[in-house]
């Protein structure tokens, strides 16, 4: 008999997160031994949308135990944990049933649904911040404000971040393009990148088969590339990079896996403003005359 998805995605999502637990339960404390097995039993479609509080309830221990728990294992802290579980989860489970899980899991309860949303935001957003390297930004603000166009890439999940780039830029006097083009109709998109121009890349936590011929094209013709991404993506191509930043996120979570990605691209289209004042401020008026003479008609 087949096994079911949920089974899969349990089975899936474990192997490294038990491998991490034999290897480190001898140097936990009894009340870490008792998260980490109860870390290990949790079905992963329940573990991605719990709390450090919720964790600590039912293992008789505290949050603070749980967080020092998954450090003890080797992750970050507990979102890492999760992350790594709903990575299996996108591989293994289609994206209706994990909907169901994200339902059965919290349920109708909107104050655990509040907490769930922000608890995860903050989180992604404090890790980004963590794994941010100031040198890496500060490449990628230079790459930008000297760029003769931006092509912003993203689709999916990922679109929401390119689109943001592009209108924040373009709002800026800065020259930027929105592509989501999949298959053939990327052939078109490409054909307008150059030399002078830059590739900004967002992606969620798996490759796209377009990324290898998106970034082959942009190194021949001398366009510039950034990548907006998970570790293990940027790891991956990063001989084709310029430079990766890593913006937290992944499936199977409530609050948006763009969180991350939106506010880095403020960030970046920030220090871009700050090299070019006076064209912002002009383009800003300008943006502000035309809106009011719209509104007029």
């Amino acid at each position: 008999m087949a096994k079911s998805s949920r089974c899969v995605s349990s089975e899936a999502g474990v192997d490294d997160l038990r491998a991490r637990v034999q290897e480190r339960l001898d140097g936990l404390s009894r009340a870490e031994q008792k998260v980490a097995r109860y870390l290990l039993n949790m079905p992963q479609e329940q573990l991605v949308f719990a709390t450090a509080e919720e964790l600590g309830q039912h293992t008789g221990t505290s949050d603070a135990t749980v967080v020092r728990t998954a450090r003890k294992l080797g992750y970050s802290g507990l979102p890492e944990l999760k992350r790594e579980a709903g990575r299996a989860l996108v591989t293994t489970v289609a994206p209706a049933t994990r909907l169901e899980q994200r339902l059965a899991s919290i349920g109708p309860d909107l104050e655990r649904a509040m907490a769930t949303v922000f608890t995860e935001a903050r989180d992604e957003l404090e890790n980004t911040l963590a794994a941010l390297k100031l040198e890496d930004v500060r490449t990628a603000v230079s790459l930008l404000s000297h760029a003769r166009e931006v092509m912003a890439f993203g689709v999916g999940g990922s679109e929401l971040g390119a689109r943001h780039l592009a209108l924040r830029l373009n709002r800026l006097g800065r020259r930027a393009r929105f592509v989501g083009s999949t298959g053939f109709r990327l052939a078109d998109d490409l054909l307008l990148l150059g030399r002078d121009d830059v590739v900004v890349i967002y992606l969620p936590g798996r490759a796209l088969p377009e990324l290898e011929v998106l970034l082959d094209h942009a190194q021949v013709v001398g366009a510039r590339r950034i990548l907006i991404s998970e570790r293990r993506l940027a790891k991956q191509f990063a001989p084709q990079l310029d430079v990766a930043l890593y913006a937290a996120g992944g499936a199977g979570r409530v609050a948006a896996e763009s969180t991350s990605a939106l506010t880095l691209t403020d960030l970046l289209v920030h220090g871009v403003a700050t090299l070019h004042e006076t064209q912002a401020v002009e383009t800003r008026n300008t943006l502000t005359s035309l809106r009011e003479r719209l509104l007029r008609k």
